[in-house]
């Protein structure tokens, strides 16, 4: 019929080439603008990420920068060197005890102990103001003043070198001695100096002597090697350093090591090698996820319940230490130990055990060494968080002050992150300011030195497939 053959004007237009034509340039303008779009949205995403990143790096710097600039000056510090004659007339005590033949030890060491406590009773300090008189005449009117330009610690230090070395009586020995941390604060120039002197710590004619050393170069700013040789002193602040800290932090990272990563790699290896899938291994693995997000300082409050409330281990000693971060580094060494023996391919398991070999034979000999890397690499990550760790330390006592070098794990000590948190808040706030920052800095350089050994690791061993 003719109706079946005739069609629409709309359909004809279909087929017109100048409509076909416009429909084309339509849909070509509709893909340019989605494609533009879709460009724009892209660009938006890489400023805001290229944006993200320098903002992070950017704070990252402002923190260094700060962090530097406080505690670069801290490793300095100002000191004088004094030609110290060791006067006989001022050390009257008498040569040093010896024991006699067919004397009672008793009778020995009463008469050593009389001669050490003769020995305290000399006045060290003038040994010191007489030497700075002779190398400054100008201070011979001022004696009283000068027992305030040094640390009090210096006269025992004499004291301890005479113990030493009793030869040293009558001889003449130019010696380093550390200026007081208010001089050094004064000289640094980190107290306003416009201050009246009722505010200030120190009195006008004392930083008048001050001043004038320092022009003259007898006072004058020298590397502070005490900084990590001394322990922590309350007496003596401008001699007080890291050292008791530093041994404390060595003794606690080797426990961790040497419990928290053997126990962590071979419960992995069990878990994920040899364990059974069932509702038992499933219970235990989302308690060892949820260990790794549990906050720090309940391992502290376990800690102190189990390791000193129960079974009764010394407090503030780093063994109780080692052990708290042990059990806060573990959940994190199994589940890296985990992913590492996940990444290696099924492939290397199926030809192991296709040409014969045992379970554990293909786990030990084929596995294991390909995960190596990532293990190391967890490892230490694990070891550097657990030694920037301060809030587990506090409950189990390691915040006490301690004025000794720890020998041995059972000794009451202290760590680095918790020295910082002390220095932090000492009263002599200009004086430790630049401390807590030059402790951090030694913090910052072990944690870096730390993760740098995992990078460096995990590219040494590192195998690709």
């Amino acid at each position: 019929m003719s109706s079946s053959n005739t069609s629409s004007p709309a359909d004809q237009n279909v087929f017109d080439p100048q409509v076909a034509q416009e429909l084309r340039a339509q849909r070509k303008e509709r893909i340019e603008k989605s494609l533009g779009k879709r460009h724009r949205k892209e660009k938006a995403f890489r400023f805001f990420g290229f944006s993200a990143v320098v903002l992070g790096l950017a704070f990252v710097a402002l923190l260094f920068t700060s962090i530097l600039a406080k505690g670069l000056p801290a490793f300095w510090q100002a000191s004088m060197t004094v030609p110290v004659y060791f006067d006989p007339a001022i050390i009257d005590v008498g040569p040093k005890p010896k024991q006699i033949a067919g004397e009672a030890p008793v009778d020995y060491q009463e008469r050593f102990v009389a001669w050490q406590t003769e020995m305290g009773m000399v006045d060290w300090d003038a040994l010191i103001i007489n030497g700075l008189v002779a190398k400054e005449p100008s201070l011979a009117d001022k004696q009283d003043d000068l027992s305030r330009l040094y640390t009090s610690s210096e006269s025992y230090r004499l004291r301890d070198m005479v113990f030493a070395d009793p030869s040293l009586i009558g001889k003449k020995q130019e010696i380093e001695f550390l200026a007081d941390a208010n001089i050094d604060v004064w000289l640094a120039g980190n107290i306003d100096r416009s201050l009246p002197d009722e505010q200030q710590q120190l009195s006008a004619e004392v930083r008048q002597i001050a001043d004038e050393l320092k022009e003259k170069g007898i006072i004058s700013n020298t590397f502070n090697f005490n900084l990590f040789t001394n322990p922590d002193s309350r007496s003596s602040l401008a001699s007080s350093g890291l050292a008791g800290a530093f041994m404390g932090s060595l003794f606690m990272m080797l426990i961790v090591i040497f419990i928290s990563i053997p126990i962590g790699v071979a419960s992995a290896i069990y878990l994920e090698e040899f364990a059974k899938q069932n509702w038992l291994t499933d219970i235990i693995e989302v308690n060892i996820n949820n260990l790794a997000a549990v906050p720090s300082i309940v391992f502290g409050l376990l800690g102190a319940s189990i390791f000193i409330g129960w079974l009764h281990l010394p407090i503030s000693a780093p063994l109780v230490g080692g052990l708290v971060l042990s059990l806060m580094t573990l959940p994190t060494v199994i589940i890296t130990t985990r992913a590492s023996l996940k990444a290696v391919p099924p492939s290397i398991r199926q030809a192991a055990l296709g040409l014969g070999a045992s379970r554990v034979q293909t786990v030990f000999h084929h596995v294991l060494p390909l995960a190596l890397p990532g293990i190391l690499t967890g490892a230490i990550i694990g070891v550097a968080q657990a030694l920037g760790e301060t809030a587990p330390l506090l409950l189990i006592g390691m915040s006490a002050f301690v004025a000794s070098v720890p020998a041995s794990p059972l000794d009451q000590s202290t760590a680095l992150p918790v020295q910082i948190f002390l220095w932090q808040g000492n009263e002599l706030r200009n004086f430790f300011e630049g401390r807590t920052a030059a402790a951090i800095i030694v913090l910052l350089a072990l944690m870096i030195g730390l993760n740098s050994l995992a990078i460096w690791l995990r590219k040494k061993f590192e195998v690709r497939w």
